[in-house]
């Protein structure tokens, strides 16, 4: 995501035929003299250090560009690990990522305007040369609308707009005619007919060659879109017509703003995550500045800011207004519910919420966007990265970071408005991270998990667009680039537009569509066009005074539920009931649960089954406590269930020229040394003989002190390590011998035993997918060593001599959330059985949940590798510490409820009564006759 380019972005009203030098100064007063405010502080980074800072931003880019451009184009990705080029229909299907390649050398396209803006001009105009001679938009190909409109329309455009700086300098392009813009106009056709619907609203997904519905096309019978996919048109469309004079892009692109305008909640004034493109209803009724809405509110400012147009303006505050009096909880950013906004809908939020910040500063509201920013800066201290979703007390939820650039663009966006050094150093930081953990040889790759510091083989051209393009302008001085960035605006995949757009082919009708607006506090409008004098009060330590009660936000965690039980015992009144603590035998826990709207069902197998409805609690406060309630219940019952479940291991490849870049995702096996409890395990790797490893080794000399790898198949995997283990080899790695899996695709899963005892067996062993173990196998080939570490988790990268042992983080309890529809209608239901979990075989199953989309909309599926290891909740701690003495109050009444019925054990597995022992699994009949008797 990104916002504009410094000026005009920062919020000012300017007439909507404002003459251009009118619209440019006023750019440049906005960020200028906010910069100019910050004089004292944190201690200031030094010019000489900035620019080396800069300087290695620079390269960095250059080994990630280079590396695609030697082992990937003309292909869309570049796949580092593997050191080649991801092609859609070669490699095995990710689900809704791949939509985002359309067989257009896509990161090329993505990454033109980073090249000028890194002063890269030579290698620009080679790029265009490229795009021009090699790029095809005529491929028989389904694409997503949404990936296709900003990456690659966006692409063009932004490599248009400073192909004709650079042509009117004098010196680069003078070859150049529009070229650029002629394929941007012909892709803009291709994407035409995905706006054939009754509402206006595209369809989510276009063949590039057949358009839609026709049976060659493959796509056309898609009914729901994601708001952000449906409402991230207007710049660049409006900009094509712009730039070529055909109106009938932005015309497209204005009537599917207009409609979303129309359908969101009118009491609320938010909008849900997907809606149905012919019907107009909500289909996801959750609302949240995360995945699938974010940059729909993005694009309404800029909107404004590009296009003078004040309708945008109104709408987008009448939104922030509900933002910021639901979904904003300081420091957090959690999703509510579109008919009940008192209501969260989640527990934790998602990763593509780190462009808010960014956002809250072209709006002004300078306060929140610093708390939130500081907040997700303290998660990455913890994680190394921002994990793709973290809980409220700032759990790891889904582990994976695709190298997202969000946080990047807030942090650049910050310190345009503050000029606080802070800023500078929060980038440092981010720099070191990418370097250490996700540097590899042939690129940056991805992070198949945050906490144990594996790899995935994939690097986005995102990460090119946008990552290297806001960290190199943060540390760069306004004589480092070549042209004026405040003359732009920086759409949601930082592609730059001129802002002089704003007063060119304005043949669009601009009334105002806008209408029937609540009533606004007015200072909500105050913020438009802010004077810094209110933004930042005199005091320089401003930003520093909001930071420094967050600093230990994550380390010293309590979550909002545990603050709201602490007023409470203030005020004299009960604190709500917790999950942990409920027993069903105490009949004031069952008043409670009344009050709160959940039933309690006893079932005939002896389960006992609890649903809640919202709309039968005592009040909006008790319906708040019964959803948290029922939140904790699921994720207690989750947690059960994955008692026997253990986390993916990490196997580095440690020797020359690796050290220690590579880590690959590996599967654990339920016999052998637990690399969770012992140290590591280090050693060269060698082949056995028999592959297989069925048999006794023949070559016991070549495995011996060595990590043998085996192929899957044959055997168990208990005689597999008994063979190896007997040959010498101090451990094992076992390859799959389907050609092809991968941990990217496929579920990792515990290696069981041959149900005899295996406690003979005392080396490690791990198990590695097809395209994993070839990567190992291919280093093996090209180098005549290479030496491993199988760990818990990936240690510290670049470092050829003996790794020292890092402690292992808490593992974390990944819980499944209820279904959209189920939380919009203010009904959730948990069963809860008396049983073991289930022994371990082959595989783990892994919960379905709906998950951010990789990209900006919310479409996509489910993260296959959660498979972590419960642990105890950590005890919530309050900022100021006195969270504490109510967590102890809390268990002491715990500890007395559990003495007197001895019987009963939320939190311990002791002997339960059959009323009260988790599963998630629902009894839909019963619920089915809970609501006709309730009829």
């Amino acid at each position: 995501m990104s916002g504009a380019g410094g000026g005009r972005g920062c919020g000012s009203r300017v007439p909507q035929r404002a003459p251009w030098n009118l619209v440019a100064a006023t750019a440049a007063l906005c960020l200028v003299s906010a910069t100019s405010v910050w004089t004292a502080g944190a201690a200031p980074m030094s010019r000489e250090e900035k620019q080396r800072l800069g300087n290695q931003v620079l390269e960095m880019f250059d080994h990630a560009y280079g590396n695609y451009m030697e082992h990937a184009y003309p292909a869309d990705e570049l796949m580092p690990l593997t050191c080649r080029g991801r092609v859609r229909g070669q490699e095995p299907s990710r689900g809704d990522v791949d939509d985002a390649l359309g067989k257009f050398s896509l990161t090329l396209i993505d990454s033109l305007d980073t090249l000028v803006v890194l002063n890269k001009t030579k290698e620009f105009e080679d790029a265009v040369r490229k795009v021009l001679r090699d790029v095809n938009l005529d491929n028989d190909v389904v694409v997503s609308v949404f990936e296709t409109n900003i990456r690659v329309l966006g692409g063009l455009l932004g490599g248009h707009s400073l192909a004709i700086m650079l042509k009117e300098k004098g010196e680069y392009m003078q070859w150049y005619n529009d070229e650029l813009l002629q394929m941007a106009k012909q892709l803009g056709y291709k994407l035409l007919p995905a706006f054939n619907t009754t509402s206006g609203l595209p369809y989510p997904r276009i063949n590039l060659k057949f358009g839609i519905r026709k049976p060659e096309a493959r796509t056309g019978t898609e009914t729901d879109t994601c708001t952000a996919c449906a409402g991230t048109l207007i710049l660049e469309f409006a900009a094509l017509s712009r730039f070529t004079g055909a109106t009938i892009f932005e015309e497209y692109a204005r009537k599917a703003l207009d409609f979303l305008w129309e359908k969101r909640q009118r009491s609320s004034n938010l909008v849900g995550v997907t809606i149905n493109i012919h019907t107009g209803d909500w289909v996801r009724k959750d609302s949240g500045v995360g995945a699938g809405i974010d940059s729909y509110y993005e694009y309404l400012l800029k909107a404004y800011v590009l296009l003078g147009d004040d309708s945008f303006l109104e709408r987008f505050n009448t939104h922030y207004d509900a933002i910021m009096r639901y979904i904003s909880q300081p420091p957090l950013l959690l999703d509510v519910h579109i008919h009940k906004p008192m209501l969260n809908a989640r527990t934790w939020m998602d990763a593509l919420l780190a462009f808010f910040p960014g956002l809250q500063v072209l709006k002004g509201d300078i306060r929140p966007a610093i708390e939130t920013h500081e907040m997700l800066y303290q998660v990455i201290k913890k994680h190394n990265f921002l994990p793709e979703a973290f809980t409220t007390d700032f759990r790891v939820h889904w582990a994976q970071h695709p190298l997202r650039p969000e946080f990047a663009e807030s942090t650049y966006f910050l310190y345009k408005a503050t000029g606080d050094p802070y800023y500078l150093e929060v980038g440092k930081t981010l720099i070191e991270n990418l370097n250490k953990y996700a540097r590899v040889p042939c690129g940056f790759a991805a992070m198949k998990d945050v906490r144990t510091g594996s790899h995935e083989d994939r690097m986005d051209s995102f990460f090119l667009a946008e990552m290297f393009k806001y960290l190199y302008l943060l540390f760069a001085d306004k004589e480092d680039i070549i042209f004026d960035v405040e003359d732009y605006i920086f759409t949601t995949e930082a592609h730059l537009l001129p802002l002089w757009l704003s007063t060119t082919n304005q043949s669009i009708s601009k009334k105002n569509t806008t209408s029937d607006y609540t009533e606004l506090d007015d200072s909500n409008f105050d913020w438009t066009c802010p004077n810094t004098q209110i933004l930042f009060p005199n005091d320089p330590l401003y930003a520093q005074s909001i930071r420094e009660p967050l600093k230990n936000v994550v380390d010293k965690s309590c979550p909002r539920g545990i603050i709201r039980v602490e007023e409470s015992f203030r005020s004299g009144a009960k604190p709500p009931l917790r999950a942990r603590d409920f027993m069903a035998t105490n009949p004031e826990h069952l008043e409670i649960l009344k009050k709160m709207g959940v039933s309690l069902i006893h079932l005939k197998d002896g389960r006992v089954q609890l649903v809640q409805h919202a709309i039968q609690a005592a009040s909006s406060i008790d319906a708040e406590d019964g959803l948290r309630f029922m939140q904790e219940m699921i994720e207690l019952s989750s947690q059960q269930q994955k008692e026997q479940q253990l986390p993916p291991r990490a196997v580095q490849i440690v020797s020359h020229p690796f050290f220690g870049r590579v880590v690959l995702t590996a599967g654990p096996a339920q016999f052998g040394l637990d690399l969770s409890k012992h140290k590591e395990t280090r050693g060269f790797v060698a082949s056995s003989k028999p592959y297989n490893g069925c048999s006794e080794l023949t070559n016991p000399e070549a495995v011996m002190g060595k990590i043998a790898l085996i192929q899957r198949g044959q055997c168990m995997f208990a005689e597999k390590a008994r063979n190896i283990q007997n040959a010498g080899a101090i451990g094992g790695i076992v390859i799959d011998d389907n050609e092809g899996s991968s941990s990217d695709t496929a579920p990792l899963f515990q290696m069981a035993g041959d149900g005899k005892d295996t406690d003979d067996i005392k080396i490690p062993m791990l198990f590695l997918f097809s395209k994993e173990g070839s990567i190992i196998l291919d280093a093996m080939r090209e180098y005549e060593e290479v030496e491993v570490l199988l760990s818990d988790k990936a240690k510290d990268r670049g470092k050829n001599p003996d790794m020292e042992n890092e402690e292992q983080p808490s593992s974390e309890n990944d819980f499944q959330n209820q279904s959209a529809e189920q939380m919009a209608s203010g009904s959730q239901e948990v069963d809860l059985v008396d049983e073991e979990s289930p022994e371990e075989g082959s595989s783990n199953s892994h919960p379905d949940s709906s998950s951010p989309a990789d990209r900006d909309s919310a479409a996509g599926g489910p993260p296959s590798e959660q498979n972590s290891h419960p642990t105890e909740s950590p005890e919530p701690t309050r900022l100021d510490g006195e969270c504490t003495d109510l967590d102890n109050q809390l268990e002491q009444q715990s500890d007395t409820e559990e003495d007197s019925n001895p019987n009963v054990s939320w939190g311990k597995k002791v002997q339960p009564i059959d009323s009260i022992l988790a599963d998630w699994n629902e009894d839909i009949e019963a619920f089915e006759m809970m609501e006709k008797d309730e009829l």
